[in-house]
């Protein structure tokens, strides 16, 4: 396919732009393959560069005059990055071949038709970011212990599709064992290491065992699971989903693991099935937006109506259940196993935040990068499918906003603890930018295969080779930070939760009447308050709990 097949109308003139916090635009608009370029002849006023694949939703609406008689109209454009434009067109007929073209090239499913294969970096690449984080370099510590190695079993991605080449395992477990153990688990995505504690306390993840209404059993998974426990303990598995789901899915031919069979696990469930149903994940998120653009809304209500979004509650949720298993591992240096169904999206999600809270090196620039390489690139998060949409637009399949979930998690981490991490939010911002649309091809597809099949590997440019250059880096750099090797642990409490204001709302601070400023005053003083009221409560408590563990020196 040729973009010049869907492309109905490439330049319009007198085009009228309205966007926040700018004085309208007359403009010329030319459509490329990959941008909307709006232009304006007086000199000094920015252009813009919009990608096709950033627009989440075009809505049309046509300019009626005295009869009836249509006189062009306006195009909404509404954006992944949150942004909506409004453009102005006198023409009926050039408003329907805008509007179509836009709807063609903002559609396009095939990732080797997108900019980061067209894109060429302007500046010498000093070093590939897609061989940065390999499996080698990044768990060098953990394989010192020779307790654990690399295994290459999944070499040609024929064991389980969503998961690396390379993967880590017990050193006692042979390939075979890891074959048939694949067999069990949805997806193939049998137990493999996450993250190994200073104490000697490892994550493991998995896809959820195929156990079925026949109650079936596998003992090389068990090999697996058994190997990681000490003698004299018992390990922890955590399943991320509600008893009613895993009685769904036990009827569909899934379920969880048996006490019987895992006599040396200890099995809990912690509900995250709101992060898991993609569809409800998503409408969440949409009513978030709409609470935050919503301007005839009072204080009082815009507080509810962003509460009853169920946003907040995830965001609490995910980071509570981070700390609980990380608790297990801290504290009482249990084994945990971690899975949902797939393993794709709650499953990598806490990961993720456990080792933000027990892992100092994740606090750094670099080490959010190789998280984000470890636990949802290689670890298979479906990125192509799961941004294909935003907020804004109907929800196709396996739309989620997964990976946003967790940048607003690690926002909430840059609140509480403002001077243990490297980076700024304003790094978190970027990558929610670039997951959606991007010149990069880091958030390309929906696995390392498929990034490798369609090379990725080879005919794009990573965004951490972008982002780790030396003048653009000073940009995300905290200058507050101190670094600590001490676990942190994130107040979950109600009143600890903050809006992402400079993500959600950072494109209508300037359009506020000033009625409106005095809400958003009044929402951040009591905000304030309650994180004042919530700090002095865990002051109290740290108090009373250096009283009690206090040694007795009579």
């Amino acid at each position: 396919m040729e973009f010049i097949e869907l492309i109905l109308i490439n330049r319009l003139d007198g085009v009228i732009l309205k966007y926040p916090h700018h004085d309208n635009v007359d403009g010329t608009v030319c459509i490329t393959g990959h941008h909307l370029i709006l232009s304006s002849r007086k000199e000094g006023v920015c252009e813009l560069w919009l990608l096709h694949k950033n627009i989440d939703n075009i809505e049309k609406k046509e300019t009626k005059v005295s009869g009836g008689i249509l006189r062009g109209g306006s195009l909404f454009l509404k954006c992944k990055d949150l942004r909506i434009f409004q453009l102005d067109i006198s023409s009926t007929s050039e408003l329907n071949l805008l509007a179509q073209t836009l709807e063609n090239l903002s559609t396009i499913q095939d990732p080797s038709l997108f900019y980061p294969f067209f894109y060429r970096h302007m500046h010498p690449i000093m070093e590939n970011g897609y061989t940065l984080y390999s499996v080698e370099g990044e768990f060098t510590k953990v394989l010192a212990t020779e307790e654990w190695r690399i295994s290459r079993v999944n070499q040609y991605y024929t064991v389980c599709a969503s998961y690396p080449k390379g993967v880590m395992v017990p050193k006692v477990i042979d390939d075979e064992t890891l074959a048939a153990a694949a067999t069990f688990r949805q997806g193939g995505r049998f137990p493999v290491l996450s993250y190994r504690h200073n104490n000697g306390a490892v994550l493991l993840r998995a896809g959820q065992p195929l156990y079925g209404p026949k109650h079936r059993r596998c003992r090389p998974d068990e090999a697996i699971l058994n190997t990681v426990v000490s003698a004299g303990m018992k390990g922890v598995i955590y399943d991320l989903r509600s008893s009613n789901a895993i009685l769904q899915q036990q009827n569909k031919g899934g379920g969880s693991e048996s006490p019987a069979n895992y006599s040396q696990w200890k099995i809990y469930n912690r509900s995250m099935d709101e992060v898991d149903n993609q569809q409800q994940l998503l409408e969440s998120f949409s009513k978030l937006i709409e609470a935050c653009v919503d301007r005839e809304i009072s204080s009082d209500k815009w507080l509810s109506k962003l509460e009853s979004s169920g946003w907040p509650e995830s965001v609490r949720n995910s980071l509570h259940t981070a700390c609980i298993v990380a608790q297990h591992i801290h504290q009482k240096a249990e084994p945990v196993l971690l899975h949902g169904t797939r393993g794709e999206d709650a499953t990598l999600l806490v990961c993720s935040l456990v080792q933000i809270i027990l892992n100092p090196d994740c606090r750094t620039i670099r080490g959010l990068q190789a998280l984000i390489e470890r636990e949802w690139l290689q670890a298979g998060h479906p990125f192509g499918s799961r941004l294909r949409s935003g907020p804004y637009s109907a929800s196709p399949a396996r739309s989620a906003p997964t990976f946003p979930l967790f940048l607003d998690c690690v926002r909430q981490f840059l609140e509480q603890f403002p001077c243990s991490f490297e980076y700024r939010q304003c790094f978190l911002v970027v990558l929610f930018e670039h997951a959606y649309s991007s010149q990069f091809g880091t958030f390309l597809c929906d696995s390392d295969q498929e990034r490798e099949t369609r090379g990725v590997y080879d005919q794009t440019t990573s965004i951490w080779s972008w982002i780790n250059q030396p003048d653009e880096l000073t940009a995300y750099i905290n200058p507050m930070y101190d670094p600590t090797p001490n676990v942190i642990w994130p107040s979950v409490a109600p009143m600890s939760y903050v809006i992402w204001e400079e993500l959600y709302l950072r494109w209508l601070a300037d359009q506020h009447t000033e009625e409106r400023e005095e809400q958003y005053k009044v929402i951040r003083t009591r905000e304030q308050h309650l994180r004042a009221q919530a700090l002095q409560l865990r002051r109290e408590l740290l108090e009373l709990a250096n009283q009690y563990y206090a040694p007795n020196t009579k």
